[in-house]
């Protein structure tokens, strides 16, 4: 019975293909007929059929059966079905993008198709005939997730890490664990960017007094050093992706709640077009979609000044930063769906992320000379001779050599790397396989918060850069090693990305970079 595969049960795991042949019984016979399969077809992918039987729910290799019953699809003129649930800010231009990218890359032809409640499928289409259809349900993350949960979507959309509760439903529906590795993938990257008017005299503002004004703690605009005048507050819905990433990265750790005197907008587009004709609003918009709508540069009481760049959110060096994550189901997708994800990894999908306006997370080269504020920053904080020495060290050991946009980042109050960097490590891994580092040296640099002393900080930084190397060399199965000469160093607390005096800043000081000569 080699035609077959058995599976673990997951009864809510159904394509939307299969709700519409759900509880159809069919009988999958083997070509001498000494073996026969009858039971509920769930699914069928173009490759492999679904069906729950008495023995459990069974996969079944289609060219390895015949198909009788009233729930037997049409092999010849089948047209896989994906459906993606959540984030507006993903589906309204970046994955139709994608789309388009992938059809011309494959030889397809595609049909945008207008759905109920501003719904849409895009077709891939094989001349006249379908091939495929992807349905976009745009809404937000919570919907994203709760869709994927329910079983009425297969991709779920987020503009944020699923949380602890999402998680545990997911296991309870048969789902698996989302967390485990191959269950998310990041698409792009976004980050959150506080922005105002053109005709407003405020440039900067500290992630203190920007909580404080989301929490009702500022309400005048004379306390951020512009007019007599009330600030009105633009955010998108409390269910949107992002809305729920300010609260992670900037309310939590500030201990703060948003106010109620806060205006929603289901469209990250329409935030900032708001604000654009308000002189006394402020809004937290995606960078992707801030508009003509003026950012302001984020500061720090330690003197630390970060301006939201393209560069800036692909090394995460700016401090919110948020990945536009899928998530995916542990059943098989249809091919075509399995390669419009492989698709969506490759450099030529880079390049159509860049163009749609989002940070694309194709790997590029720093070089030390770029460093100029970083390191003007470096030395404004180092501490006494130890610390200048500390820096002269790093110097020594990375001058001559170019940092690659690639950062690890550890989970709060974990060595554990964020999803994020999970994604990183596996970008690593695959760039040893294609033996893009094959004779260069690769230094894997461990930096840490300032807390606590400082030989105690270089040690955990040379912990975490090496357990980052290992995993990364772990993950690279097929490469050979022996090509590249990898080093891991520690530096501690002497290259300080942000202020130590909360937990936001303490996070992003703690983090492994990926230097190459």
């Amino acid at each position: 019975m080699t035609f077959f595969r058995a599976a673990a049960c997951a009864a809510l795991f159904l394509a939307t293909f299969a709700r519409g042949l759900a509880a159809q019984d069919v009988t999958l016979s083997s070509p001498d007929g000494a073996v026969e399969i009858t039971g509920t077809l769930l699914g069928f992918d173009g490759e492999f059929y679904r069906v729950q039987t008495q023995f459990g729910e069974l996969t079944v290799d289609g060219t390895g059966v015949s198909c009788d019953g009233p729930g037997c699809p049409s092999l010849s003129g089948f047209v896989a079905e994906v459906t993606f649930a959540g984030s507006s800010t993903m589906s309204e231009v970046l994955l139709p993008a994608l789309i388009e990218g992938f059809a011309l890359r494959n030889g397809y032809q595609t049909r945008r198709e207008a759905l109920p409640a501003g719904n849409f499928s895009h077709v891939l289409l094989n001349g006249q005939k379908p091939a495929a259809r992807f349905t976009f349900t745009a809404s937000n993350t919570d919907a994203g997730f709760a869709a994927l949960i329910a079983d009425e979507a297969d991709v779920a959309m987020a503009m944020r890490e699923i949380r602890p509760l999402e998680r545990k439903g997911a296991k309870a529906a048969g789902l698996g664990d989302l967390t485990a590795a191959g269950r998310s993938r990041v698409l792009s990257l976004d980050a959150i960017v506080p922005v105002v008017a053109p005709s407003n005299p405020v440039r900067e503002i500290s992630l203190l007094q920007l909580a404080r004004v989301l929490s009702g703690g500022i309400t005048n605009w004379q306390d951020l050093g512009g007019p007599d005048a009330p600030v009105s507050i633009h955010m998108p819905v409390s269910g949107a992706g992002l809305s729920q990433a300010v609260e992670d990265k900037l309310m939590k750790p500030f201990g703060a709640g948003f106010t109620a005197a806060i205006h929603r907008h289901d469209r990250s587009s329409t935030l900032a077009r708001r604000v654009l004709i308000d002189p006394f609003a402020i809004g937290i918009a995606s960078y992707a979609e801030k508009g003509a709508a003026r950012v302001l540069m984020l500061t720090g009481p330690c003197g630390f000044s970060l301006q939201a760049s393209r560069r800036a959110v692909k090394t995460e060096d700016y401090p919110l930063t948020v990945p536009m994550f899928l998530y995916l189901p542990a059943r098989r997708l249809p091919k075509v769906a399995r390669d419009f994800l492989a698709y969506v990894r490759g450099p030529a999908a880079q390049a159509v992320i860049r163009r749609a306006g989002f940070v694309d997370q194709a790997s590029e080269l720093i070089p030390f000379s770029r460093q100029g504020n970083r390191l003007a920053n470096a030395i404004e904080a180092a501490e006494k001779q130890e610390g200048l020495a500390e820096l002269q060290r790093l110097l020594s050991e990375l001058r001559g050599m170019q940092r690659l946009t690639v950062s690890v980042r550890f989970e709060p109050g974990s060595s554990r790397p964020d999803a994020r960097s999970r994604s990183n490590i596996e970008q690593l891994a695959k760039a040893l396989e294609t033996g893009e580092f094959d004779a260069k040296e690769v230094v894997f640099a461990g930096f840490s918060d300032g807390v606590g002393p400082a030989a105690g900080n270089r040690e955990i930084a040379l912990k975490r850069a090496g357990a980052v190397r290992d995993a990364v060399i772990q993950a690279a199965e097929t490469a050979d090693i022996s090509r590249v000469q990898f080093r891991a160093e520690g530096f501690g607390e002497v290259l300080p990305m942000a202020c130590d005096d909360s937990e936001w800043g303490r996070q992003s000081n703690r983090r492994v970079e990926v230097w190459v000569r």
